[in-house]
């Protein structure tokens, strides 16, 4: 009963107040709700992830040192190439800690093979001498993966084909192309060159990264997943390595052969195919368009995972090992030089020294 007094008398106080006072207040008051609205909208805006086509002026040089003489470099070499710069609006440290492993975390992100052509602090002091996968990986530890992934550390003729944007350019690809990476390998063949092409035109993929990307997984003699493996009496292939996870060879083998098999892979070509789309539909669509963006999982597309979980492959040197390969194709398939593009991710509170 008092709350409802309350109100009256308030309503009643309003009622007294000299209209022109009035009409003043309202328009008071609704500048005020327009400017808070205003305020949350900007803000919101500044903390999403944006592209922006760099035209040679459009970077603030403080806040993302080195990028833009590695970025000119390049351009001057190649004029038909062009650059989208990719604010991710994620802090360098805090991406770095998130890829690296932890206590938390059962397995690591990102895996190094067991071998020591790379330094010892390459190794992450957790879990430091346990092997993962098949036995032959190690944990990597945070200063490898700085290195890694720092993109000026890409920005060179070597290495920048990580950031190629993945999509189909008309006319950029032939079977020969296809074939000086496939020949002597469990792909070669025209037909299969003629698959991959017609297939990635479909799903305007760059074929010559899914030629990379099938030598990268299955090497070029290819492994039990892509010369067929029997499940359930069905032989399956599954050349992309699709769900081949696990701690052992059976485990590794026998999660890869259960999705072939669920998905009807009985030949090669259809693995191709489906392996494909699969790519298409979970990375490309979702933003991970490069082969960078493959690998460390910084976009934020609105996904129900979160960041730096959605990955392709856990092999740290990956994204390095395909770019090579891809740029290999191009060159020798004389169309390095086409109209692509190559989006460069950045970071806030970049050091200045290059990782």
């Amino acid at each position: 009963m008092e709350n409802k007094n309350f109100f009256i008398n308030i309503i009643r106080k309003i009622k007294s107040i000299n209209p022109k006072i009035k009409i003043s207040i309202v328009i008071s008051i609704t500048v005020i709700i327009i400017v808070l609205v205003l305020t949350v909208i900007i803000i919101s805006d500044m903390q999403k992830q944006k592209y922006v086509v760099y035209n040679g002026k459009n970077i603030n040089e403080e806040k993302y040192p080195g990028y833009k003489a590695l970025i000119d470099e390049l351009k001057n070499k190649h004029p038909n190439w062009t650059f989208t710069l990719f604010y991710t609006k994620l802090d360098w440290n805090d991406v770095i800690s998130n890829e690296g492993h932890s206590d938390t975390r059962t397995n690591p992100l990102n895996l190094i093979p067991d071998y020591s052509e790379y330094p010892e602090n390459w190794v992450c002091e957790i879990d430091k001498d346990k092997t993962f996968d098949n036995g032959h990986w190690l944990c990597a530890s945070n200063i490898a993966i700085a290195h890694q992934m720092d993109p000026r550390n890409i920005l060179n003729e070597e290495n920048v084909f990580q950031f190629k944007e993945l999509n189909y350019t008309e006319g950029a690809y032939t079977s020969e192309g296809i074939s000086y990476i496939t020949t002597n390998t469990f792909l070669e063949g025209e037909s299969i060159a003629n698959t991959l092409i017609k297939a990635c035109e479909t799903a305007n993929i760059d074929p010559y990264f899914v030629a990379s990307r099938l030598i990268q997984e299955q090497g070029k003699e290819g492994t039990t997943l892509s010369k067929g493996y029997e499940y359930n009496g069905v032989v399956v292939y599954n050349p992309f390595n699709i769900k081949a996870s696990g701690n052992s060879v059976k485990e590794i083998l026998t999660n890869s052969a259960k999705y072939a098999y669920e998905q009807g892979w009985d030949s090669l070509e259809k693995a191709l195919l489906g392996g494909i789309n699969f790519v298409k539909e979970g990375y490309i669509n979702v933003g991970q368009n490069t082969l960078y963006l493959q690998k460390f999982d910084v976009v934020d597309y609105n996904r129900d995972e979160n960041l730096y979980q959605h990955q392709y492959m856990q092999n740290l040197f990956a994204p390095e090992s395909e770019a090579s390969n891809m740029k290999e194709i191009y060159e020798n398939s004389n169309s390095v030089d086409g109209n692509y593009n190559f989006i460069i991710p950045l970071y806030e509170n970049m050091p200045t020294e290059i990782q």
